[in-house]
């Protein structure tokens, strides 16, 4: 029943095995040797999400309806029936249709073992059918805060991910091929990629997604030429080298946010926006924030701003003499942005023409997952973590990303990594996303609280900005606002918002695929696809039903947008042409300043 071909699942050499048992016993005490030392006198709290709470509160509500939770359990007792006949019927060797399949975007289940093989087939659709029942069954408990709600069920599906038969060695085909060719040599090399990992991490689990040997910053990743020709405590400022004889008289201002580093705009020339604006004619500047130690503790929202584009505007000017400039502000940058044009449209300020929001919430009221992870005792506990350090440690808001696509970004490298045993793949993305940053303690708890908790943006004269009430509204210089259809970290729905918030102009434009891909798609990639309504109306279900779907990358039609807001074009402006002597060579040295 297990395989038509019995040598497929057998020992090459049992002997050799067994010495790789007793190995792989050894170093697992090791490991767990190791972690309980580096676990002894933490205090980290014992529920920092407020879990235990949460789950009592679920469970309660479930025993208040004993007959929702028969039915629910007899519905899973139904699709088991369905299942059992239907592997009974396939073993029988009559052809059969899977009860359940993975979603297509599902990679955990590629292997052809996973169909082909009956014994598999059956453990892959019961965990499905479990899976399913079981986030099915949490989120229909009626009762809970929504929350609540969203915590339970955001949690339930961390449980179910990590539950998944691909995690484990003896209902993973792949694995147990591996492991038995191999004579469990995978193991062995899997817990020395574990032991390594804890070492890099120190007291956590740090897993290494890429070759962290196979890239450099400003050697094979951030190449683009240019220089460092302005900086303070904060931020660099680069102005990239033309490319082209002639261009557009107003300058270009890029705000990458500073939960990443910048170079995620400028990987490989093949794949490099900032290259390719370059390339289209702008002089571009792009600011590159550092990445800040607990001397930067004390460091605010509002000095983000002054320090950071309006410093920017400064120094644009020394260098090239103009005004008048363009911007771009991606995510949290984009979120500065906001309130930096509203801070300006106050005080009667005008040099920034026209702008672009790459994936930028504003409206922090249907914020998506990242909700789970702010509310009250959540923020008293990074108060406590960053009140000793002074700063928010990068591994940490890496992991929350992380677990927003846990299968793909924690459970696809324990099973490469640690089950086979392998080095996990050379990729400059998932370099740039290890090369991750920290967060100063003022600015960081006050975009969580002002932001997240309270949306005080979104509300006029809710927030202060440098003695200056914000208000959004007064923002009147025409917008394109790019929203991404799979993005997990901004919800397209959530940017949409921003729409109604602007007094000005606004052109919405919806790229395919999520936070990272839908903006770094270059047209030579001829990759996913982009929606626009020519309509534009101000309704997110109107602009859908109204969207026109265009073939490829939306760079094209943001080029076209800008270039008419440009102004005419000049001889070039190369980054020592102007009053401010360069300091180094692009991507300067803040970038390259570990966690």
């Amino acid at each position: 029943m297990f395989t038509r071909d019995p040598e497929e699942f057998t020992f090459s050499d049992p002997q050799e095995f067994s010495k790789n048992l007793i190995t792989i016993a050894n170093r697992s005490q090791e490991i767990v040797r190791q972690f309980l030392e580096r676990q002894n006198g933490t205090s980290e709290p014992v529920d920092p999400v407020g879990l235990g709470k949460a789950f009592f509160e679920l469970t309660q509500r479930m025993m208040s309806d004993p007959a929702k939770m028969v039915e629910a359990q007899m519905a899973l007792w139904r699709d088991y029936a369905a299942l059992w006949h239907s592997t009974a019927r396939r073993m029988m060797g009559h052809e059969r249709e899977p009860v359940i399949t993975p979603e297509k975007s599902d990679r955990r289940f590629r292997h052809e073992d996973w169909r082909e093989n009956q014994v598999f087939d059956f453990i892959k659709q019961s965990y499905l059918l479990s899976a399913q029942w079981m986030q099915r069954t949490v989120r229909e408990v009626d009762g809970l805060d929504n929350k609540t709600a969203k915590k339970v069920d955001f949690y339930t599906r961390q449980f179910v991910d990590a539950m998944s038969p691909s995690n484990f060695v003896l209902t993973n085909p792949e694995v147990l091929r591996e492991t038995l060719k191999s004579n469990g040599q995978n193991l062995v090399s899997g817990l020395e990629n574990l032991l390594a990992d804890l070492e890099r991490g120190k007291d956590r689990l740090h897993i290494r997604m890429t070759d962290h040997e196979a890239f450099e910053v400003g050697g094979n990743v951030a190449t683009s030429p240019g220089k460092v020709i302005y900086q303070n405590e904060l931020m660099q400022l680069l102005h990239y080298a033309p490319a082209t004889a002639k261009v557009y008289k107003r300058p270009l201002l890029i705000i990458p946010p500073w939960i990443n580093k910048f170079y995620i705009l400028d990987l490989r020339p093949d794949n490099s926006f900032i290259k390719w604006a370059v390339e289209r004619g702008y002089t571009v500047f792009v600011i590159s924030w550092v990445n800040p130690d607990e001397k930067l503790a004390h460091k605010t929202f509002e000095d983000y701003m002054l320090e950071g584009p309006l410093d920017a505007l400064d120094a644009i000017e020394q260098a090239t003499g103009e005004t008048s400039v363009n911007v771009i502000g991606y995510c949290i940058g984009g979120t500065l942005l906001a309130a930096t044009l509203a801070y300006m449209a106050a005080k009667g300020d005008k040099r920034f023409n026209a702008a672009t929001f790459f994936t930028t919430q504003v409206d922090f009221s249907e914020p998506g997952e990242l909700e789970v992870f702010i509310d009250d005792e959540q923020i008293a506990s990074l108060r406590e973590k960053m009140t000793e350090a002074g700063y928010l440690d990068g591994a940490e808001m890496a992991t929350t990303f992380n677990m927003l696509r846990a299968n793909d970004l924690i459970w696809s490298f324990v099973v490469n990594n640690y089950l086979l045993g392998r080095d996990p793949f050379p990729f400059d993305l998932l370099y740039w996303n290890s090369d991750t940053t920290r967060m100063p303690r003022d600015m960081h708890l006050y975009y969580l609280e002002n932001m997240y908790q309270k949306n005080l943006l979104a509300q006029p004269g809710g927030l202060t900005m440098a003695g200056v009430p914000i208000d959004l509204g007064k923002i009147t210089l025409p917008i394109y606002l790019q929203g991404g259809r799979e993005d997990h970290i901004a919800p397209f729905r959530s940017v949409f918002k921003a729409v109604k918030l602007y007094g000005g102009p606004v052109r919405f434009m919806l790229a395919g695929s999520g936070h990272i891909a839908e903006v770094i798609n270059p047209p030579a990639a001829k990759k996913y696809q982009y929606w626009l309504n020519p309509k534009n109306p101000k309704d997110l279900e109107q602009w859908l039903d109204g969207a026109v779907e265009h073939p490829g990358s939306w760079w094209p039609d943001w080029h076209k947008w800008l270039s008419r807001k440009s102004g005419p074009k000049v001889p070039a402006r190369a980054p020592s042409d102007g009053k401010l002597k360069p300091i180094e060579d692009a991507p300067g040295s803040y970038v390259k300043t570990p966690s």
